[in-house]
């Protein structure tokens, strides 16, 4: 399970890479600022941290369940995200909230770097904790308009850097899901026999809704084209 967590962290990054591609070198530099103030102002809570509390933490089915919840809403704003460039892409014009997806970069991040600043204070025993969270912070204020950048040169079509946006936006979500399992059954299937006659009911409903509309489709153009054929005919007429 820790594997699992481990590989979403990972792809986390990767997808806020990915958003801050779409950003000026300067925004995701400020972002960059923002996450380093963060790791600074968290140290005095991480410290207090202990590795039985996070193990027992990422055994909690709930306390993954509520962070599952976490993951998926922030996956379909990055969904809503993509769709909303895409239109854009296509001349179409966006609602007004939707500049709010623009600059919405990534919240999942800040409990990443919580979560490695713990696990860097634990392997670097003996080194003052505000050392280790300065350098942390000067990795993340340096990394990530590296990493943007790094994306931009390595995908420079921005069409492509949606798609893979959206790809890994929904990795993270089924990752996600997936944590909320370790090992357990969340939702037991429940033991019932089953129903023809809504079986029975459904396939007549399929096959029939089906044959109206391959019946609709081979009479619906030359409908059309007769309808135009004698709009063009009347028009012609006037005088």
């Amino acid at each position: 399970m820790e594997q699992i967590i481990l590989v979403l962290m990972l792809f986390i990054v990767i997808n806020c890479a990915f958003k801050l591609s779409f950003w000026k070198w300067w925004q995701a530099g400020l972002y960059g600022l923002l996450v380093a103030v963060f790791t600074v102002l968290a140290c005095p809570y991480a410290i207090l941290q202990s590795k039985t509390q996070i193990a027992d933490y990422l055994q909690n089915v709930e306390a993954l369940q509520d962070m599952a919840i976490i993951i998926t809403l922030e996956s379909a704003v990055c969904f809503s995200f993509c769709v909303t460039y895409l239109r854009g892409l296509f001349g179409k014009k966006n609602p007004w909230w939707a500049v709010a997806l623009w600059w919405y970069p990534s919240l999942l991040l800040f409990p990443v770097l919580f979560y490695c600043l713990t696990e860097l204070i634990f392997a670097f025993v003996g080194v003052p904790f505000s050392t280790v969270s300065y350098v942390l912070a000067a990795v993340a204020l340096a990394a990530l308009p590296l990493l943007a950048k790094l994306v931009r040169y390595l995908v420079p079509e921005s069409d492509l850097r949606l798609e893979m946006h959206f790809l890994i936006s929904l990795f993270i979500c089924m990752l996600g899901l997936l944590t909320t399992v370790n090992g357990k059954t969340v939702y037991a299937a429940v033991d019932e026999p089953v129903n023809w006659h809504a079986v029975a009911l459904s396939v007549v409903l399929f096959v029939g809704l089906f044959l109206v509309g391959f019946v609709w489709d081979r009479f619906k153009f030359p409908l059309i084209q007769r309808w135009r054929n004698r709009k063009a005919k009347k028009e012609a007429g006037k005088p």
